[in-house]
């Protein structure tokens, strides 16, 4: 199956594959992994499938999430299916969609059923919920964090390449940590909670689940965008994701770097530290003091107060219907007085001016996205005391009004995963993307629990200069791959991934190392659309660059997908007599993946 958002996109638009295949094939996958924790409520395959039917019907593959199957945390409402936010007794069935689920399904998407969750959000275990607890995605023993628990399994599995959970305290980015997999949380109000269960109303904020920061963008772009039925909904704006510059990117000072005793968490911490370097970072210590003390405020303060006026009055009138944990910390939020809430809301304005203070050392805060991961038996001795850990650095970001987005950085070898956080006040949200996409390119991390790489590839960059060159190229000098260093030698800048028109063909070049394709141009129209780079060069680089390439490879000028020229390699007829036509795989790293 192919896995990503943007794999799946790429194939229904070449028609490789179907919107109808790929929800057999999500279905099929959901009996595969056999998790009936992961999902409290899935649609029937028949209608999924007819809705399938019917978009393809259509034809308009060019919709952002044509035919992409999506799972939805259950305390977002689907017009049809009961919303029960993990708790049975509260259950209602919504007559119309939340804004976040109008926007995907207008974009083509497919939902396929809701998802677990600690129940009304409430807790970063994965554990709080009368329906079970979801399986961490690479090892057993380990929880799957929460509260948005299904949805993270679900994409970590690979059921569905993109999933929509919510974010308060750290549910969106906590799961994604434990799972290997992207969480991003939107700067709040930049996505609609119209529909949505609130735990914090003022602070609630839909989050996105997927395997590439590239598809969780990408994502985002869909959802983004002001509502008025949303009363803490904001115009934002978000823009284009973007090539990072050398940035300076906040870490916490020595004092502040807290992994409970886990070496692993803190030797991946380091080598995430690395990889920033690597991209050209430069490393700045952050005191985090303001910061610990505002998570503090999340759930040991009058903020548990709002939980209260969300849930509060279903919870004293059904007590024995909920779940203990969540039943214990939300009444709690009745303790509080309104002059506590005016002194906590005070010394929150101070502490935000303290944390702005550390943030303008830096352009990125980079963080662990928890401390440690921790597992089943721990969150059962010790269910708060773990829950609060898991938090250290999430519980703040709300409070501080911050854009988040949870990266995978490393597996350790008995298949522990380990991640940071990228941090940023609100309104940089396509700036946090675009570093989380170099940095997995830099990885090359498994993706979720599948054992597929991601993509070599970068965000777009600003367009070419006028004194700039555009090349692309399809083979061994993409990113990531063999001879890319040629490229990048002359001062090449990647710009962005593109397909060719249909008038080409792409063939794998005899036994030499690296291994090479070529791609011919053959009669327009009778070819196949094949992906590509471009970058650019100065004219001098790009002079360099051509007369340094071996033959059968030539410079022509190739005809994009959207009617652009761009010049690129071709290859001579007479050498591909008699070689493999390989054209069927859209793109080379799609072989080279098929091969291994």
């Amino acid at each position: 199956m192919t896995h990503s958002l943007a794999s799946l996109l790429a194939a229904h638009r070449a028609r490789t594959a179907t919107p109808v295949e790929t929800i057999k094939t999500t279905f099929r996958r959901i009996r595969e992994v056999d998790d009936p924790a992961i999902f409290i409520s899935l649609r029937e395959e028949a209608a999924v499938l007819s809705e399938a039917g019917a978009l393809a019907a259509k034809g308009d593959s060019s919709l952002p999430l044509y035919g992409i199957p999506v799972a939805i945390k259950d305390n977002i409402d689907v017009a049809g299916l009961a919303t029960t936010a993990a708790c049975p007794a509260y259950a209602y069935t919504p007559e119309r969609d939340a804004t976040a689920v109008e926007l995907i399904k207008a974009a083509g998407a497919l939902i396929v059923g809701k998802t677990n969750l600690d129940q009304f959000a409430t807790g970063l275990v994965g554990t709080r919920s009368p329906h079970g607890t979801p399986r961490n995605a690479l090892r057993g023993d380990l929880i799957a964090g929460g509260s948005s628990s299904g949805s993270a399994v679900a994409v970590a599995t690979g059921i569905v390449p993109l999933a929509l959970g919510t974010d308060t305290a750290g549910s969106g980015r906590v799961p994604a940590a434990l799972n290997n997999i992207v969480g991003c949380k939107p700067s709040r109000g930049l996505v609609s909670t119209y529909g949505v269960v609130p735990a914090c109303r003022s602070l609630d904020c839909v989050s996105v689940f997927a395997l590439t920061a590239a598809d969780a963008f990408a994502a985002l772009q869909v959802l983004a965008g002001p509502d008025r039925r949303d009363p803490y909904s904001r115009a934002l704006g978000l823009g284009p994701l973007m090539t990072p510059p050398r940035l300076r990117v906040g870490v916490p000072s020595q004092n502040d770097r807290i992994f409970l005793g886990d070496r692993q968490a803190a030797a991946a911490f380091a080598a995430a530290e690395r990889v920033a370097q690597q991209l050209g970072g430069r490393l700045v210590g952050v005191d985090l003091s303001s910061f610990f003390e505002t998570a503090q405020l999340l759930y040991e303060g009058p903020c548990l107060a709002e939980r209260t006026a969300a849930v509060g009055d279903f919870i004293a009138r059904e007590p024995a219907r909920v779940h203990p944990i969540t039943r214990q910390i939300i009444a709690r939020g009745r303790g509080y007085s309104a002059v506590d809430v005016f002194r906590s809301q005070q010394r929150l304005q101070e502490l935000r001016t303290l944390a702005a203070d550390e943030l303008a050392k830096c352009d990125v805060l980079m963080l662990p996205s928890i401390p440690r991961p921790c597992t089943l038996a721990e969150v059962a001795a010790d269910p708060i005391g773990v829950n609060a850990q898991l938090g250290t650095y999430s519980n703040f970001a709300n409070l501080l009004d911050m854009a988040a987005l949870a990266c995978p950085v490393s597996l350790a070898p008995d298949g522990t995963p380990y991640g940071v956080t990228f941090l940023a006040p609100a309104g940089r949200d396509a700036e946090l993307a675009g570093l989380a996409v170099a940095f997995q390119a830099q990885t090359q991390l498994p993706l979720g629990a599948l054992g597929l790489r991601p993509p070599a590839c970068l965000p777009p960059a600003t367009a070419a200069r006028t004194d700039e060159i555009v090349i692309a190229v399809a083979g061994a000098h993409r990113l990531g791959m063999p001879l890319n260093h040629e490229l990048t030698a002359v001062g090449a800048r990647y710009l962005e991934s593109v397909w060719t028109a249909p008038d080409y063909r792409l063939f794998l070049l005899g036994d030499s190392e690296p291994r090479k394709p070529g791609l011919l141009r053959v009669k327009a129209g009778s070819g196949a659309e094949i992906e590509l780079e471009t970058w650019a060069l100065c004219a001098k680089g790009f002079g360099r660059f051509v007369a340094a390439l071996p033959p059968p490879m030539s410079i022509g000028t190739l005809r994009l997908r959207d009617g652009r020229l761009a010049k690129g390699f071709l290859v001579e007829a007479e050498s591909v007599t008699d070689a493999r036509d390989i054209s069927g795989y859209g793109s080379w790293p799609a072989f080279l993946a098929a091969a291994r």
